[in-house]
């Protein structure tokens, strides 16, 4: 079972003065953030491709490139990156070159992404939407099975034996499909065999199962070890010494950052009931003292199949220090109690099972 963070670099104004950090003060927070998790045990961390004013890292290769050389054995991926407008010879280049200065820890997470932006400014047609994925995961996942590639589709000038460079340290270089619950993105992910990334922003997370059970049944009809599959759970977060205190320090920003995208997307008003909802047992924000997140995180590795649990925080611009000692308590005390438990459960499984 792993367990890390997901940013996606936020500079929203601050709630209580209204001011807006720089782009450049917020990446350099993340990487102190990054530096953290690595410090703390924690598996993996996932910064998010965004072109937009209130994101600041549009290249997630290189703010972890800047901190792979200051980390040991923490996992980067991207969280996601958006795979319809974008070269994939150039995300294959820069992953590449990630694994190389991380010594074999790089990861790509490819997705659709929930924003447009990237389109009128790379020069792609939003009608070809779909199709752009498809040809370009297609395409990434050539590049990583050979030195030399010859390739043809609709949306990019063809390649015709032509070497691939660097040459990543892991043979396969680690590709995940992210999906916001699409039944077609998870047949695809199961067909191809590759690992899932699942944002479970809402509801009740154990809809998700369903999900997860038709992503294993492709993966098994395509002939690839089910044993193997790996699903992740991108989830929103915060971990404070209470519960309390954790949803009391959490509630502003995440109304605000809710309110803000809501207003684009036409989405109800999200206030404190909406909130208080969400961070019941059964909801899909993991807010609360250690114990409580602890305790969701397994209740969802238990009953939706989750190998590994990404917690997004924050959903809006909060205190540097509020989030690193989120990422310390997740860290020290989450994800040992997180790990310990399943490591229970799945030998007592395997011995219920090897009795029958």
């Amino acid at each position: 079972m792993e367990i890390g963070i997901t940013s996606f670099v936020e500079t929203k104004p601050d709630i209580q003065t209204g001011e807006v950090m720089s782009h450049a003060q917020r990446l350099r927070e993340v990487i102190e953030e990054i530096v953290l998790a690595d410090q703390v045990g924690l598996d993996v961390f996932g910064i998010g491709e965004h072109h937009r004013e209130d994101y600041a890292a549009s290249s997630p290769a290189v703010v972890m490139s800047a901190a792979a050389s200051l980390t040991k054995r923490i996992r980067l991926t991207s969280a996601v990156t958006v795979l319809s407008s974008a070269d994939p010879v150039r995300v294959f280049q820069d992953f590449s070159t990630l694994d190389g200065i991380s010594n074999g820890r790089a990861e790509i997470m490819a997705g659709r992404g929930s924003f447009v932006e990237s389109f009128p400014l790379f020069g792609y047609n939003l009608n070809d939407y779909d199709e752009l994925f498809e040809e370009h995961l297609e395409l990434l996942l050539k590049l990583r099975e050979a030195e030399k590639v010859t390739w043809k589709g609709r949306h990019r000038a063809a390649i015709n034996n032509l070497g691939i460079y660097p040459r990543p340290v892991q043979n396969p270089l680690p590709i995940w499909v992210g999906s916001g619950g699409n039944q077609e993105s998870a047949i695809r992910a199961g067909l191809l065999g590759l690992p899932l990334m699942l944002a479970i922003i809402g509801g009740n997370p154990i809809q998700f199962e369903p999900l997860v059970q038709l992503y294993k049944k492709a993966a098994a009809h395509a002939g690839h070890d089910e044993s193997r599959l790996k699903v992740g759970s991108h989830s929103i977060g915060f971990i404070a010494e209470n519960t309390e205190k954790a949803a009391d320090m959490f509630f502003p920003s995440t109304q605000a950052g809710m309110n803000k995208l809501g207003k684009e997307r036409g989405w109800a008003h999200y206030d404190r009931s909406n909130f208080d909802a969400a961070r019941s047992f059964e909801g899909a924000l993991y807010v609360g003292d250690p114990e409580t997140v602890a305790q969701k995180i397994i209740h969802l590795r238990k009953n939706v199949g989750i190998t590994r649990f990404m917690m997004y925080v924050p959903l809006s611009t909060m205190p540097h220090d509020q989030v690193m000692r989120a990422i310390e308590l997740l860290g020290t005390e989450v994800a040992p109690r997180v790990r310990e438990e399943i490591t229970k459960w799945e030998a007592e499984t395997e011995n219920v099972s090897s009795f029958k």
